[in-house]
């Protein structure tokens, strides 16, 4: 069981090195509307070897007009760049409201009909199925230039089974947040943290010394695999090798209902907006969340924001999921130019520090890490310094049928107080039912 543990941390070795510094609706243009097979991938391909400056070298097509996908939350980003995109290549660009982890599932069904977006957001860990179903094209044109701009990590993240397919944008992974007036130094382990908690957590005035979805697999696999837990063996790609109920995960479980003691209630009454709420007004001491709670948290706090490493987990440094934020395309699209030519220039050095600015997210662009406006920065930093020891979630399609059983066994452990051998027992069962049943949704 070691030796899997190694293999999966050599694909997190390839992470670390994303930051050396120091993480609805349907419809398309109505054009669109008739295309119904995915077009080969020289039906794209407008020739030429990827030498020099390929954006130069490519022309959308004519009449060409695009729908990207882009979360509520970067938004923001997306209208700015649209706008830029617009003026250098007089190719107008809707924008409509899709949740990144819903976009695959939306394209598989929206894409043959015609209705899907051009370009999409992916989280790594979907690509796979969004590779097995045949529905974006391949990075082909601008590969060499992705290639030599990012980091090995986020190409790790943007390829699938050695093809490459996406256009790295960001990188996450998720670290503490802690309000400087009420905690004067970050805790450097969760006992400390459960120390600090005793203090200040106060139920009947919803006041609390943590917070984090304790129901949410992502954010507590740090009590999986800062002990030697895994999802799947070599490098996340055995799907029949699942150590979510190994004995090291089981063992750092332990420390995870330990920590019911600072966070009294039930998962079901935390969520996004409560958490944020109770952080920005002083009522929770600190919580584990992501660059993209970034900006927020900065508005409200001020100069009273700390952000630190995760605290270790039974004296084990804490390992982290981590994340790669990709630009698919669709195939589908009837303007497959000009919107690989959208996802290389959203993509840029310029365009990844705009979204820094705007989001706070971490570049993958190899230059913009070395730029003033990330290296200095002491929030992205303590995000990179939690990268070095995060592991990228497997891409492999059957990572999809993780979530649902592992995210039901976590609060069986924390709300009911159900063993935590018998209930990674039963998630490690469902998953395999799954893996082995129909194919992974």
């Amino acid at each position: 069981m070691k030796l899997k543990m190694k293999k999966f941390v050599t694909l997190a070795a390839a992470f670390t090195m994303v930051l050396s510094i120091t993480a609805c609706g349907s419809g398309n243009n109505g054009a669109n509307s008739a295309q119904t097979s995915a077009p080969t991938e020289s039906a794209s391909n407008s020739g030429g070897t990827n030498t020099g400056s390929v954006s130069s070298q490519i022309t959308p097509e004519d009449g060409a007009a695009l729908t990207v996908w882009e979360s509520k939350e970067e938004r923001a980003f997306t209208e700015q760049i649209a706008k830029e995109f617009t003026q250098k290549y007089n190719v107008p660009v809707k924008i409509e409201e899709v949740a990144p982890a819903d976009q695959v599932t939306k394209l598989s069904q929206d894409g043959p009909s015609g209705l899907a977006a051009d370009v999409i957001v992916i989280p790594h860990d979907n690509l796979g199925k969004a590779v097995a179903a045949s529905l974006v094209l391949p990075n082909d044109l601008f590969a060499e230039e992705t290639k030599k701009n990012n980091t090995e990590a986020a190409i790790t993240g943007a390829s699938f089974e050695g093809e490459l397919y996406g256009y790295p944008r960001s990188a996450e992974t998720y670290a503490l947040y802690y309000n400087k007036s009420l905690v004067k130094e970050a805790p450097k382990s969760f006992d400390d943290v459960l120390a600090f908690s005793k203090t200040f957590t106060d139920k009947s005035k919803n006041k609390y010394g943590i917070m984090w979805e304790v129901g949410n697999l992502y954010f507590n696999y740090m009590f999986i695999a800062s002990t030697g837990g895994y999802v799947f063996g070599d490098s996340g790609t055995n799907k029949d090798d699942i150590g979510l109920n190994s004995d090291q995960a089981i063992e750092g479980l332990k420390a995870f209902v330990k920590m019911k003691e600072a966070l009294p209630i039930k998962s079901g009454d935390i969520n996004p907006d409560i958490k944020r709420s109770l952080f920005n007004s002083g009522d929770v001491a600190m919580d584990i969340n992501g660059p993209w709670e970034l900006a927020g948290y900065k508005q409200a706090l001020g100069d009273k924001l700390g952000l630190a490493p995760l605290p270790t987990v039974d004296g084990k440094t804490s390992i982290s999921f981590s994340g790669i934020k990709i630009y698919g395309v669709n195939a589908y699209s009837q303007y497959p130019n000009a919107a690989k030519l959208y996802a290389e220039f959203a993509t840029s050095k310029d365009a990844q520090l705009l979204l820094n600015k705007l989001i706070g997210s971490i570049p993958t662009n190899k230059e913009a890490l070395e730029d003033p406006q990330v290296k200095n920065d002491p929030y992205v930093s303590a995000f990179a310094e939690q990268a070095k020891n995060s592991q990228p979630m497997p891409s492999i399609p059957e990572m999809g049928n993780v979530w649902s059983p592992a995210n039901a066994a976590l609060p069986e452990i924390w709300d009911k107080n159900a063993d935590p051998k018998a209930a990674m027992d039963k998630a490690v069962q469902q998953i395999k039912d799954l893996n082995n049943g129909a194919a992974a949704q």
